[in-house]
C-alpha cells in the first residue's frame, strides 16, 4: 500500500513512513495511491460488529502488511477501551431520518479523540520497533490540541508542542491543554490566529534541515493516519443505517476539511454516500467555494464555534488533487498561487464534479444559536455550537432538495456541549456540566508559553523542548 504526495515531487511511502512523516517533503499531503475496495458483501459483513472490530477490518487494508491485523486489533481495542460509551461513536435520532453521530465520548470530549487516541498508540508501536524518538508539532483551533496532548502525554519516545491562537479558544479548550503538566507536553499561546499557527507549523515542516534535526512529525489532520481513523466512523454509521442496501448522507461542521475528507474516503472505498453537506460558520470560505468555484480568503471572524474559525483549510488540497486529475504539478501551481494571492478558481468541469457530491451551507451566529435552542426545545437534546452548524446545514440541504427525504441524514456531533458552556446556556438556558473526570478542570494549574507570531521564535522554542539528539536519531 503506497501513499503519494498531492504535489507529486516526494517519494511514495508505506504506511509507517507516511505516519511518521506527516507532511510530505515537497509540502504536499499524503493520500493513497489507490483506494482499497469494499464491495457490498464486505460492507454487509461489518454489520453487528463491535466498533473496535469494525475499525480493524476497515483500516487493515490501508496498512499494506506493515502492521499485522492482530497488532492493529490490539492497538484499536486499547485506544477505544476508555471511551465513555460502549459503542464509541453512537447514533442518536433527532427526527424522521435525522440523526446525530456522537463523536465526543473520548477523554477530551471532542471528535479528535477518535483518531488521536489511536494515533498516539501507532506512534508508540512504530517508534519502539524502529528505536526512534520524534518531536510532534501541531496547531489547533481548539480541539485537536487537547486530544493530541491526551494521546501523547507521558509517552517516552514523543515530545509534543502544540500552538493555539491566544485568546481564541474556549476556556475549557484552553485548560484541557494547559493543565496537562507532563514533562513531554509543551503549550504555546501564539499571538495570532489559527491560520497563523498553521502557517508556522507548515514552515517548520518545510525547513528540511530543521525537520530532520528534530525528527518532526504531525498530529494535525495533515497526517494521513488521522484521516484513516476517521473514515471508520462513517462506515460504522452507514452500515448501522442500512448501507450498502440504502444510501446515506452526512452533514459535517467543517473548518480544516479533514473530517469531511474522511467521509469522502469512506465513499471512495465503497460506502454509498449520496451527499456530503459542508457546514461552515461565518468563516464561510468553503461554502463560498462550493457555490462559486472560487476559494478566496476573507479574514477570520471570531465566533461561538471557534474550532471552525479558519480561512485556510489544509485538507482541501487532498480533494483538489482529485479534482485536478491527480496532477501534482497542477496542485503545486494552484497552492503556490493561493499562498501568494489568497484565492484560486477551478474550472466549470471541476466545480461540477465537486458539486456532484458536496453542498456548502453557512450558519451565522444567530442561526447557530437558534438551531441549538430549537433542537433543545423540540427534543431535549443539547448541541454544542459546532454541531449546531452541521444540523443547520443539514436542514438547509433538505430544504434545497439535495438530500431526499427518504435518505438518512447524519449530522456529526463533534464536541460535547460542556466544552462550550457559555454558548450553550445563552442559547438554551441550560448549563451543561463537565463529566466527572473533568469536574475540577477550573481549579487545575496551567502551564503555557506565550510567543509572538514569528517562525524563528517558535523554532527556537521547539528546539529547546525536544529531546531528540544525534544518538536518538
Amino acid at each position: 500500500m503506497d501513499y503519494i504526495s498531492t504535489r507529486g515531487r516526494a517519494p511514495a511511502l508505506g504506511f509507517e513512513d507516511a505516519l511518521l512523516a506527516g507532511l510530505a517533503r515537497d509540502g504536499g499531503l499524503y493520500v493513497p495511491a489507490a483506494w482499497p475496495a469494499f464491495d457490498a458483501s464486505a460492507l454487509r459483513a461489518l454489520r453487528g460488529l463491535s466498533y473496535g472490530e469494525l475499525a480493524t477490518r476497515v483500516m487493515a487494508p490501508f496498512m499494506g502488511g506493515a502492521i499485522s491485523e492482530d497488532e492493529l486489533r490490539a492497538l484499536v481495542h486499547d485506544a477505544y477501551g476508555s471511551f465513555a460509551h460502549a459503542a464509541v461513536t453512537p447514533l442518536t435520532q433527532l427526527g424522521q431520518e435525522e440523526w446525530v453521530l456522537e463523536l465526543f465520548h473520548g477523554p477530551t470530549l471532542a471528535f479528535k479523540d477518535v483518531a488521536l487516541q489511536l494515533l498516539g498508540r501507532l506512534f508508540d508501536h512504530v517508534l519502539a520497533k524502529r528505536g526512534r524518538r520524534i518531536t510532534v508539532v501541531g496547531a489547533t483551533s481548539g480541539d485537536t490540541g487537547s486530544a493530541a496532548i491526551e494521546a501523547c502525554r507521558d509517552r517516552e519516545l514523543v515530545d509534543i508542542v502544540i500552538l493555539h491562537p491566544k485568546g481564541r479558544t474556549s476556556e475549557v479548550q484552553r485548560r484541557q491543554m494547559t493543565t496537562v503538566l507532563s514533562p513531554n507536553v509543551h503549550n504555546v499561546a501564539l499571538e495570532g490566529t489559527f491560520d497563523d499557527c498553521q502557517a508556522i507549523v507548515k514552515a517548520l515542516f518545510n525547513d528540511q534541515a530543521y525537520r530532520d534535526e528534530l525528527n518532526i512529525s504531525a498530529v494535525n489532520s495533515i497526517n494521513w493516519a488521522r484521516i484513516l481513523a476517521q473514515v471508520v466512523y462513517y462506515v460504522a454509521a452507514g452500515v448501522a443505517l442500512g448501507a450498502p442496501d440504502r444510501p446515506v448522507a452526512f452533514s459535517v461542521p467543517t473548518g480544516n476539511f479533514g473530517n469531511v475528507y474522511a467521509a469522502y474516503g469512506a465513499r471512495a472505498i465503497g460506502l454509498p454516500i449520496q451527499r456530503l453537506v459542508v457546514g461552515t460558520n461565518s468563516n464561510d470560505i468553503l461554502t463560498r467555494f462550493f457555490q462559486s468555484g472560487t476559494m478566496a480568503t476573507n479574514g477570520v471572524v471570531p465566533t461561538i464555534s471557534p474550532s471552525m474559525d479558519i480561512q485556510v483549510s489544509s485538507n482541501f488540497e487532498r480533494l483538489l488533487f482529485d479534482l485536478l486529475g491527480r496532477d501534482g504539478a497542477a496542485v503545486t501551481n494552484v497552492m503556490d498561487g493561493f499562498a501568494a494571492s489568497g484565492h484560486f478558481t477551478v474550472d466549470e468541469r471541476q466545480l461540477a464534479e465537486a458539486r456532484g457530491l458536496f453542498d456548502g451551507f453557512r450558519a451565522d451566529e444567530h442561526e447557530t444559536a437558534e438551531t441549538m435552542r430549537r433542537v433543545f426545545q423540540t427534543t431535549g437534546y443539547l448541541l454544542d455550537p459546532h454541531t449546531a452548524v452541521g444540523v443547520h446545514a443539514a436542514a438547509q440541504a433538505r430544504a434545497a432538495g439535495t438530500v431526499p427525504a427518504e435518505v438518512p441524514l447524519v449530522s456529526l456531533a463533534c464536541a460535547h456541549p460542556a466544552k462550550f458552556p457559555d454558548a450553550v446556556k445563552a442559547a438554551t438556558g441550560m448549563h451543561p456540566p463537565l463529566p466527572r473526570h473533568l469536574a475540577d478542570l477550573y481549579e487545575r494549574e496551567e502551564r503555557v508559553s506565550v510567543l509572538p507570531n514569528d517562525v524563528e521564535a517558535v523554532k527556537a522554542f521547539v528546539r529547546s523542548k525536544s529531546r531528540v539528539t544525534g544518538a536518538a536519531r
